[in-house]
């Protein structure tokens, strides 16, 4: 019911925006665009995802092995899971994949991806807040989402960097919580300690990977400005770094499908000043292709997934 609602959600946002929009010039728009930038900025899936594959690889304790392919193989099928579970859920699922093919224990496994998706979204954050703090002409709204990113990034640090106050914070949440939910803040909880223990232990480590999930999302944010040169308009390359991370942030709100609507109008939000709501709304369809070309990629692998989920006895992942 939650999917189906969410779902609805997305169609009722798109059915609004596209009535606002010259459906027709939509279609010119890609008829006319620049194939040369088409290409590069759609081929750019694959570097993206083999270079997080091999950050996967990194993130593998010592004594246990992933090897490349089998690492592209989980993110591609996890790609499958973010098209239909809400905020990019299916990487959290990824851990259960890794647990029932033997890589490693389900705690341990599940530590590993929240560390992961943790630098994600720290890194997000980093260049959202670089872009916004060189954005050109910032209003009260600006500079309002300036301040509010720049807390969630030192919130999030602080939160990695220090066990205390990560135990703190989660105690606070599950207090306020439902029972249910407070339950799944505990396991969090534990994950969470479990990967701060692990990766605060080698510092190297943790400076290799926070380093690469960065490069990673300047690449994402890279993706999106070719995007824009394909679509033969332009923006400022640093007013980009500020403005599609938000729309990005905008898609991770687990009301709609994937994304698709809340970060579409985001789009045509934020670019106004520099292309018309057709062209905003074409970039929200390429951005939309970022997430639909690896899922399309990993249907084949989550189908080999879920079988030797359901050939496998239950695990105690799902209670840890």
């Amino acid at each position: 019911m939650k999917r189906l609602i969410s779902i609805v959600i997305s169609l009722g946002i798109l059915i609004i925006l596209y009535s606002q929009i010259d459906r027709v010039g939509l279609v010119e728009i890609f008829q006319n665009c620049d194939r040369q930038w088409m290409v590069i900025s759609l081929g750019m899936v694959i570097p993206i995802t083999m270079i997080t594959a091999w950050r996967l690889q990194q993130l593998m304790p010592q004594g246990t092995s992933l090897r490349f392919t089998e690492a592209n193989r989980l993110i591609l099928a996890a790609s499958v899971l973010n098209m239909i579970l809400p905020s990019k859920m299916g990487d959290i699922v990824k851990a259960y994949f890794m647990q029932q093919r033997g890589h490693l224990k389900g705690s341990l496994s599940l530590s590993l991806v929240v560390f992961e998706k943790t630098c994600d979204l720290l890194s997000l954050l980093l260049w959202c807040v670089l872009g916004l703090i060189v954005y050109p002409e910032k209003d009260l709204l600006f500079w309002t989402m300036t301040i509010g990113v720049s807390l969630g990034l030192i919130a999030g640090v602080l939160l990695l960097g220090y066990r205390q106050l990560a135990d703190s914070f989660f105690l606070f949440c599950r207090k306020m919580a439902s029972k249910k939910m407070g339950e799944k803040l505990k396991s969090l909880q534990i994950s969470w300690g479990e990967m701060h223990d692990y990766f605060w232990s080698d510092k190297g480590q943790l400076l290799k990977i926070s380093a690469t999930s960065i490069f990673i999302w300047f690449l994402h944010l890279l993706q999106i400005w070719f995007f824009i040169l394909a679509l033969n308009a332009w923006t400022p390359f640093w007013v980009n770094l500020a403005l599609s991370p938000l729309a990005i942030l905008a898609g991770l709100l687990p009301l709609t499908f994937a994304g698709v609507g809340t970060r579409d109008t985001a789009l045509v939000l934020l670019y106004q000043p520099y292309f018309d709501a057709t062209t905003a709304a074409a970039l929200g369809l390429l951005c939309t292709s970022r997430y639909f070309l690896p899922a399309l990629g990993g249907l084949p692998f989550l189908g080999q997934y879920l079988t030797l989920a359901r050939q496998g006895s239950k695990s105690n992942f799902f209670r840890h």
